[in-house]
């Protein structure tokens, strides 16, 4: 009987110890984790630097902004620019009206020139301005993504005015935008 008590307390004490040792927490220094958010930054700073050299790249907006200064938040599956090598895609939507592309505002695809990246490695940015070439006429491009891989894209034509695309790159595989129809 003392053996077998003895044995209930021997298997409760390798059932219990196990459990407290795994839910103890360890908590790192102030300097241990600014460490880690560095190291994880330059991670992101390379992958990004990665999709934008390969010109393969989705910026979905969260936001878009008007030169007046206007902010909207916006459906990022249909309000985008698109990347994919030499050619390119600039989408504006509403999920409330149907418009000239169908979804409710302006689809522009074209050809891609004048690449030019710049890169900060001491912020860990990365600045790009490229034009589109499109029906609706030439579009210029600067895109500023940070390391958190938080993108803004400030567009400007032919006429007066400019939209700035505020959100985020993903892959073209992992982007779930709706391309509407081209505009004329």
């Amino acid at each position: 009987m003392i053996s077998h008590k003895i044995s209930l307390l021997l298997l409760a004490v390798f059932f219990i110890l196990p459990i407290s040792l795994w839910s103890q927490e360890i908590k790192l220094s102030r300097q241990d984790k600014k460490e880690a958010r560095k190291a994880m930054l330059a991670e992101n700073y390379r992958i990004l630097d990665s999709l934008i050299t390969g010109r393969k790249f989705v910026l979905e907006a969260d936001f878009l902004q008007n030169q007046m200064g206007d902010r909207i938040a916006v459906a990022s599956r249909i309000n985008f620019i698109k990347i994919n090598g030499e050619s390119g895609i600039l989408q504006t939507g509403n999920d409330f009206r149907t418009g000239y592309n169908g979804v409710g505002g302006v689809t522009a695809e074209g050809i891609v020139s004048s690449w030019k990246v710049t890169r900060d490695k001491r912020s860990l940015t990365h600045k790009v301005s490229f034009n589109i070439q499109t029906k609706l006429g030439t579009y210029n491009v600067f895109l500023t993504v940070n390391p958190e891989n938080r993108a803004t894209a400030e567009i400007s034509g032919s006429r007066s005015g400019r939209l700035t695309w505020d959100g985020h790159l993903l892959t073209i595989d992992n982007s779930k935008v709706f391309k509407g129809m081209e505009t004329f």
